[in-house]
C-alpha cells in the first residue's frame, strides 16, 4: 500500500485535484483559492464604483475589467499567499487553508514567478492598475520573504494590509476600466483603509490567548484587548468621516436619492456600531468562541458596507 501524500485527504475536490494534477497539486492549495471570492468581491467593488450598475448590467469595460481582476487575484494574491507558505512553514490551519500539505520546494520562486507574469501582463491594462499592481507587488515582497519579512512585525504588517487590501485592491478595479478617478470616488476608496485597519485587530483577538501562551507578538497582544477595540472603534468613525466627506463632495442632497444614500451611509455605521459597542462592553467576560462570532460580525459589517457602497456610488453613477 503507498501512504498518502500529507493534504491528499479531506475533500472530494481535494482528493479530485490530486488525482488530476498529481503533486503539483500542492502549488495550487497554497494559492488559497478559499479566499478568492473574497479578494474579487472586494476588487469588483472598484469597477462597480467606476462604471456604476447601470453600466456593470451593460458590460462597460468589462474585458479589462475581468483581465484585471483575475491578475489581481489569482497572480498578485495568489502567489503572495504562495510566498508566505513558503517561509511561514506552518505545520497546522493556516488562513483560508485546512490541513495545508507541507511547502513543496519550488514554491517561493513558483509564487514570485507567477506574481511577475502578473505583473508583465498589467503593462497591457490602463497605467493605473499597472502600477497599483507594482506597488502590491513590492509590498508583498517586502511583506512576505526575508529579509523583510514585515509580516512578523506587528504594526508594520496592519499599515500594509490597511492599504494594500483596504485600499488598493478596489482602486485596482477602478484604475482596470481606465475610468478618470473623481474626488469623492477618491475619498471612497481611502475609507476603505482605516475600514480594515479597524478589522485588522478584530480577527485576532479569538486567538488572543494562544498567541500569548506562544509569545507571539500580535497587534491585539501589543495593543491589548480593550484597546485593540477602541482602536476598532476609531478607525470605523475615521472611514465614515471619509464616506461622508465623500458624500459631500458627491453633492448629495438631503432629499430624494441623496436621503436615500445618506440612509444607506447611517445603515452601514450602524451596522458595525452594533458589533463593536457591545463588543467593548462585554470583552472580559467573553470565551474565545465569542470573540470569533464577534469577528465573523465584523466581517457581515464589512459585506454591508460594501452593498452600501455600490447602492450609494454606484447606483445613480
Amino acid at each position: 500500500m503507498v501512504a498518502e501524500r500529507p493534504g491528499q485527504t479531506g475533500s472530494p475536490v481535494r482528493r479530485a485535484g490530486y488525482r488530476l494534477l498529481g503533486p503539483a497539486f500542492d502549488y495550487l492549495l497554497h494559492l488559497r483559492p478559499a479566499e478568492w471570492p473574497i479578494m474579487a468581491a472586494h476588487t469588483a467593488l472598484g469597477y462597480f464604483l467606476a462604471v456604476g450598475v447601470a453600466g456593470a448590467l451593460g458590460r462597460e469595460a468589462l474585458g479589462p475589467a475581468a483581465v484585471g481582476l483575475v491578475l489581481w487575484v489569482f497572480c498578485l494574491n495568489g502567489g503572495t499567499l504562495a510566498i508566505n507558505s513558503a517561509f511561514d512553514k506552518d505545520e497546522g490551519d493556516i488562513g483560508y487553508l485546512k490541513a495545508p500539505p507541507p511547502p513543496p520546494r519550488f514554491l517561493a520562486l513558483f509564487g514570485f514567478l507567477l506574481m511577475a507574469a502578473g505583473q508583465v501582463a498589467a503593462l497591457r491594462l490602463p497605467p493605473g492598475f499597472a502600477w497599483a499592481y507594482a506597488a502590491c507587488f513590492l509590498l508583498s515582497l517586502l511583506y512576505s520573504a526575508p529579509p523583510f519579512r514585515f509580516k512578523a512585525v506587528a504594526g508594520v504588517d496592519w499599515l500594509i494590509n490597511m492599504w494594500g487590501f483596504g485600499t488598493l485592491t478596489p482602486y485596482a478595479g477602478f484604475a482596470a476600466t481606465g475610468r478618470p478617478l473623481g474626488t469623492d470616488h477618491l475619498l471612497v476608496l481611502l475609507a476603505f483603509c482605516p475600514l480594515f485597519a479597524a478589522l485588522y485587530p478584530l480577527t485576532q483577538l479569538y486567538q488572543f490567548e494562544e498567541d500569548q501562551r506562544r509569545g507571539d507578538r500580535t497587534l491585539a497582544l501589543i495593543l491589548g484587548m480593550r484597546r485593540s477595540l477602541l482602536v476598532a472603534l476609531g478607525a470605523t468613525g475615521i472611514a465614515f468621516a471619509l464616506f461622508i466627506a465623500a458624500g459631500v463632495v458627491a453633492g448629495w442632497s438631503a432629499r430624494g436619492d441623496g436621503y436615500l444614500r445618506w440612509c444607506s451611509l447611517v445603515l452601514a455605521l450602524a451596522a458595525w456600531t452594533a458589533v463593536l459597542v457591545p463588543w467593548i462592553r462585554r470583552h472580559r467576560a467573553m470565551y474565545p468562541a465569542d470573540h470569533q462570532a464577534g469577528m465573523y460580525a465584523a466581517l457581515r459589517a464589512w459585506a454591508v458596507t460594501d452593498v452600501v457602497v455600490i447602492f450609494a456610488w454606484g447606483l445613480y453613477t
